[in-house]
């Protein structure tokens, strides 16, 4: 079976247990496929956590979860050591973070010191406990879910954890259908125990291998700079898109192209991700937000930078 059956095979699997939700999967996974991390802001209950199962289930990944809140400690997430009496030695205990997927749940609950405890895992892909650098299992990614900015024991997350997700992705509110689909599945059986592994981690990388052979223009390079560049001009944005952000656009472009079926890039694939991408490294100037979102900005920016007409 050749690799996009089976990224088709893994969207199908994760669409048991999330109804009506097939972009925002498309889009995880290729960030997944992209290797990078994902953050997942949406109000509680939508199906953040759902999803995030269902990927590990269905890319046969160890799963660890952290339910953030202000009492968590860094060593929750990194280990720690301690002392062995029968070998009077010290030994490592890992922490929930040692695993292949990693869900942060509610992070921007979590203290800034247990935040940055994540940053090291996510950046560097190792974690550090008592002057020891250990590296984290492989594949690694991170999926962390965020309520949205001012409710209740929330804090903003720093802009430097931020630019370290490749995509942040909002699920919103299921139509009347989707709901009543729901419904009917919970009533009958449990979704998540319908999902079924169908990649195991060497496909996985099989896969991911294939991602990084897709080709992409010289235009659609400079198309990319273009974008990002005019949200450094931007007059309601006091911080751009970082040199990340160009990296992650062109990554998760890729990834795109290979969902739809194709082994080059074109501006659509580019288009479908950019705010994506974009949006949450953006930092507003005091009170535009009152007229306009980073979102809204980063859709502005698209509609004003012109796409390169390919041959």
């Amino acid at each position: 079976m050749n690799e996009k059956n089976l990224a088709a095979m893994v969207v199908a699997e994760v669409k048991k247990a999330i109804v009506g939700k097939d972009m925002v999967i498309v889009k995880a996974l290729a960030a997944i496929l992209a290797r990078g991390h994902i953050l997942l802001e949406d109000i509680p209950g939508v199906g953040k956590t759902t999803m995030a199962l269902a990927f590990a289930k269905a890319l046969d990944l160890e799963f660890s979860r952290v339910q953030f809140t202000p009492d968590v400690m860094p060593s929750d997430v990194t280990g720690f050591s301690i002392y062995n009496k029968a070998t009077g030695k010290m030994e490592y205990q890992p922490g929930a973070v040692m695993c292949n997927l990693f869900l942060a749940d509610e992070l921007n609950r979590a203290t800034s010191r247990t935040q940055s405890a994540l940053l090291e895992a996510m950046e560097e892909g190792q974690v550090t406990v008592d002057g020891v650098s250990r590296p984290v299992p492989q594949p690694f990614l991170v999926i962390a879910t965020q309520n949205p900015v001012g409710a209740s024991g929330t804090q903003r997350l720093p802009d430097s954890q931020l630019d370290r997700f490749l995509v942040r992705l909002s699920m919103g509110y299921p139509s009347p259908e989707e709901e009543l689909e729901l419904l009917r599945r919970k009533q009958y059986s449990q979704a998540m125990n319908s999902v079924q592994q169908v990649v195991d981690q060497e496909s996985l990388e099989f896969i991911r291998s294939s991602v990084d052979r897709v080709h992409i223009s010289e235009s659609i390079l400079q198309y990319i700079i273009r974008l990002v560049i005019a949200t450094r001009k931007h007059p309601q944005l006091l911080q751009g898109a970082s040199p990340r952000a160009t990296l992650a656009i062109t990554a998760m472009s890729r990834a795109v192209a290979f969902l739809r079926g194709r082994d080059y890039v074109l501006p659509e694939d580019v288009q479908a991700i950019w705010a994506d991408c974009a949006a949450h490294r953006l930092l507003l100037v005091p009170g535009a937000e009152r007229t306009a979102s980073a979102q809204e900005i980063a859709q502005n920016v698209l509609h004003t930078v012109d796409p390169p007409k390919l041959p």
